[in-house]
């Protein structure tokens, strides 16, 4: 009887704790990009390639379980536990915050794809011309994508100043007008208008992830006027059972181990 936490995010982390401090024997996996969480179980940081594949792990460690608390949008990695899971016989539970909610004075426009989004760029910066201004985007989506950074550098937008926020640093040079902010949430609304006033920004994007700590962003956005676009989150294979509360997915997992 044990648990494979695939975690990552901070509700990992907090569910990793309530577990292992309810007796739970379990392994909290981590990528390890960004900092090692101080939880007081097991922890396997760097993926699983290391071990042979994620399947050999599962077999290697006896692993009877597995509950999925990565981002709402690591497709790759929740598609891969997913099939493993089936494979292997198991049982396998996901735990992903609700989604922010667009507000009636909110100002979204909603996109799947890089190139969905260049083309919603280019007609806000014609309004921003329009306007005598100039476009300014800020990017909080992670780690910018080869592709996006292809179609920036292949259209007008290239020379336009742009703001680039992760926790980590860009593992793809950024393209010579983007500036990388390093920073790590939560943030605060005042500081985030701040920094909103101080480079300029007049277009927000990000991912819908949810939760309190990077909500602060939208709600300056929201009251600075400044357009959010915002990329929907991708299709992931159902789960066992899903969970958007994190005390209910403890209790139910508590639940099970104790009738395994």
């Amino acid at each position: 009887m044990k648990l494979l936490l695939l975690g990552g995010t901070a509700d990992g982390r907090k569910l990793a704790t309530q577990l292992h401090a309810s007796h739970i024997p379990l392994i909290y996996s981590v990528a390890g990009l960004v900092r090692v969480p101080n939880v007081g179980c097991e922890i396997v940081s760097g993926g699983f390639s290391q071990f042979g594949g994620l399947a050999q792990y599962i077999n290697t460690q006896n692993i009877t379980a597995i509950l999925d608390v990565t981002h709402p949008y690591a497709q790759q990695m929740s598609s891969t536990a997913a099939q493993v899971a089936k494979d292997c016989g198991l049982p396998y539970w996901r735990f992903h915050r609700l989604q922010w909610q667009q507000g009636r004075d909110d100002n979204w426009q909603t996109f799947t794809r890089w190139p969905q989004l260049l083309t919603l760029l280019q007609a806000q910066a014609s309004v921003e011309s329009e306007q005598a201004s100039q476009l300014c985007p800020f990017f909080t989506v992670g780690q910018l994508e080869p592709q996006l950074l292809r179609l920036i550098a292949d259209s007008s937008l290239l020379s336009l100043p742009q703001l680039v926020r992760t926790a980590v640093k860009p593992k793809t040079a950024l393209l010579p007008a983007m500036q990388w902010l390093k920073a790590i949430g939560p943030f605060a609304v005042d500081d985030e208008m701040s920094l909103f006033k101080h480079y300029g920004i007049n277009a927000l994007i990000t991912k819908n992830s949810g939760g309190d700590s990077t909500i602060a962003k939208l709600t300056a956005a929201r009251i600075l006027g400044i357009p959010v676009f915002m990329q929907t989150r991708p299709s992931l294979p159902p789960a066992d059972v899903e969970f958007t509360s994190r005390d209910e997915c403890h209790a139910f997992v508590c639940q099970r181990f104790l009738t395994f």
